[in-house]
């Protein structure tokens, strides 16, 4: 596939990706460069919707800069999301992301140039996001987009008891103007994780990111973006790219 300049380096390949967990498969999707090599390997972990097409542009868009992005749908059923994410144990996802990494990082597998993993967590995803980077060792780094901090009182684990201890670097990418996460709880997130960098994009609400969502802007999503993949190239392993021929 073809790269436009703004877009990033490499050619790319990608397309779904059935996960082996369990004793059965999961519905995953996969982007990486195409070239010969070992990569730095990044995990999406998507928002309530599920694997849509917004998470399936932001593996791309890594993959063309030199990141190998797998992201999971967490839900195993249909029906309303917010059902779905109340079904799905805290404890359980984590499980998942355990298993996922066990399958990026097995002999069967080449792709990975390190066992230790980057994660974007969007929306609530970032939640798991949180867990897994405050309590697994195989997480390097952890990237957050519009990831509530509060009103999780109902689950398992609250994330804003991780705040304060969390070992990895950390970027966190937030609306002033998000209608469902208080600028200040952003602001209160800052202040426990102070060797973490939280942004609030002034006049900008939740969704941002997204092309395809009503609150998606242009200019501060292009910066997000960017920031993203600078931030994973730069706290994860580098490539170990082979040349052929």
């Amino acid at each position: 596939m073809a790269v436009l300049a703004h877009e990033g380096i490499y050619p790319i390949m990608y397309g779904a990706c059935p996960i082996p967990m369990g004793t059965g498969h999961r519905t995953g999707y996969l982007a990486r460069p195409d070239a010969a090599g070992k990569f730095p390997v990044v995990f999406v972990l998507p928002s309530l919707d599920g694997l849509t097409g917004f998470e399936k542009d932001l593996c791309r868009r890594m993959a063309r800069n030199g990141i190998l992005a797998l992201a999971l749908d967490f839900y195993r059923n249909d029906g309303d999301p917010l059902d779905r994410y109340n079904l799905l144990s805290d404890a359980r996802a984590i499980a998942d992301l355990d298993e996922l990494h066990g399958y990026v990082v097995s002999d069967d597998l080449e792709w990975a140039v390190s066992d230790q993993i980057g994660i974007l967590g969007v929306d609530v995803g970032g939640r798991f996001g949180m867990i897994a980077a405050a309590t697994r060792p195989w997480v390097r780094s952890l990237a957050l987009a519009y990831t509530p901090l509060t009103g999780d009182e109902d689950r398992e684990f609250q994330v804003a008891d991780y705040l304060g201890h969390l070992p990895v670097p950390v970027l966190g990418l937030y609306g002033a103007d998000d209608e469902l996460i208080a600028a200040s709880s952003v602001d209160e997130a800052q202040n426990r994780n102070q060797h973490g960098q939280w942004l609030l994009y002034p006049g900008v609400r939740h969704g941002f990111l997204d092309v395809d969502a009503p609150e998606y802007d242009s200019s501060a999503a292009e910066d997000a973006t960017a920031r993203l993949i600078a931030f994973l190239k730069r706290t994860l392993p580098a490539a170990e790219e082979e040349v052929l021929g």
